[in-house]
């Protein structure tokens, strides 16, 4: 059975086609980007052939996904002889708010319920809805599932997901901690306990899923018990261009001082700040690494101030835990840069952390144990897949299946 995956921004589609016959098997991806412009552009490659890229006007995301549509089954570079082979679509939702705990299959009340939750991401999720019903519109009948990064958060208690303000904010507006990566999170997690030949019900987890967003989770007994993002995923740790963790009052002391309205003072946090801000270099850790090769001492305290931050919150969950067994780094930085990793890891002797330096050292993208064998943590870097996460639980949620991470 082929799943289409279909995981939609703003302006911009990513998507995977997968065998989940035996195997999963990745026949096809690509993406569509710039959607409404004149030069929108389209990336593909399937399995076994070289990337194309297309150029041509996209006015919005049913064109889009039609545009994906008759890729996947072009006669030159289509890996589908008709759409008739796609058996499922599985769509990423960035928020499901309190009303998922796990993934759906998307019924009218699902999506209904997806339409509450726009106030509380006003950016995703009307471009993920937008891809729902695109979807129903080009493959009428074909069943679809929602998976939510959200919902693997949805098991913290109140003390954890409670902020302190007045009560009345929670109750009208549902202000509280909700948590994304939920996907990758819980992904590495199995994944890494599958390697190790653990029961995940019995172990405490900290997974560090770390690029341009960037967020922690500490996981109990297989369950998130707490995370670094909030309400929005501009809480917790130091991002690309996301300050993360910030002293309100910071906030309103700068919107007074520089007359910045709500919209400027989102921008701010959200566009200008993290390692950008900080180095006024790059977003990008490699370019901050060669910068700091060279001397620049910004892009060096931008990477230092970003390790210890991600340091700060491993020792903060394993309080919270009542210890660790296993930490795992994650996402493209957690996976591809060894030296944030052993910066992070860096004075955590006292918990039982060793890191393997030899083993570590020029480590990427592969699933690795990072520590040494008298380490008393297990240190691991575990690469995600969160469109895999997505198109298995499609599988399960429509077929009646079974299959883990």
């Amino acid at each position: 059975m082929k799943v289409l995956v279909l995981n939609c921004g703003s302006s911009s589609i990513k998507y995977q086609l997968l065998d989940m016959h035996d195997e999963p098997d990745l026949l096809a991806k690509g993406l569509v980007e710039r959607i409404g412009l004149p030069d929108s552009e389209l990336s593909h490659q399937a399995k076994g052939k070289e990337k194309i890229k297309w150029v041509r006007p996209i006015s919005n995301h049913t064109e889009g996904i039609e545009w994906i549509l008759q890729t996947l089954t072009d006669k030159n570079h289509g890996v589908i002889s008709s759409l008739s082979e796609i058996s499922a679509v599985g769509h990423r939702v960035a928020h499901g708010g309190e009303n998922f705990t796990k993934s759906a299959l998307i019924t009218e009340e699902t999506k209904n319920n997806i339409e509450r939750c726009i106030e509380l991401a006003p950016l995703h999720n009307p471009a993920n809805l937008k891809g729902i019903l695109a979807t129903e519109e080009l493959l009428p009948g074909v069943p679809m599932v929602a998976v939510f990064d959200t919902s693997f958060h949805q098991t913290m208690l109140p003390e954890a997901y409670m902020y302190a303000i007045p009560y009345e904010y929670y109750e009208k507006y549902k202000i509280r901690r909700y948590g994304f990566h939920g996907t990758s999170h819980k992904y590495v997690a199995q994944k890494a306990c599958k390697i190790l030949g653990w029961d995940i019900n019995e172990v405490n987890i900290i997974t560090n899923h770390l690029g341009n967003g960037a967020s922690v989770a500490a996981i109990k007994n297989g369950k998130s018990v707490d995370t670094s993002m909030g309400f929005t995923p501009v809480e917790g740790l130091m991002m690309g261009t996301r300050c993360g963790d910030l002293d309100n009052g910071v906030l309103l002391f700068l919107m007074e001082k520089e007359n910045l309205n709500t919209k400027q003072a989102n921008d701010l946090i959200n566009k200008r700040s993290g390692v950008f801000g900080i180095s006024g270099v790059s977003m990008d850790m490699r370019d901050l690494h060669n910068a700091m090769e060279q001397g620049n001492k910004r892009a060096e305290l931008a990477l230092k101030m970003y390790a210890y931050r991600v340091k700060k919150y491993i020792g903060a969950y394993a309080a919270a835990l009542g210890g660790v067994d296993l930490i795992i780094f994650t996402g493209g930085i957690g996976e591809n840069d060894y030296k944030i990793r052993e910066w992070a890891c860096e004075g955590l002797e006292f918990m039982g952390v060793k890191i393997d330096k030899a083993v570590n050292d020029g480590l990427k993208g592969k699933d690795a144990i990072i520590s040494t064998p008298d380490s008393k943590v297990k240190v691991m870097c575990i690469t995600t897949n969160e469109e895999l996460v997505i198109a298995i639980d499609t599988v399960n949620i429509v077929f009646g299946r079974n299959i883990s991470y």
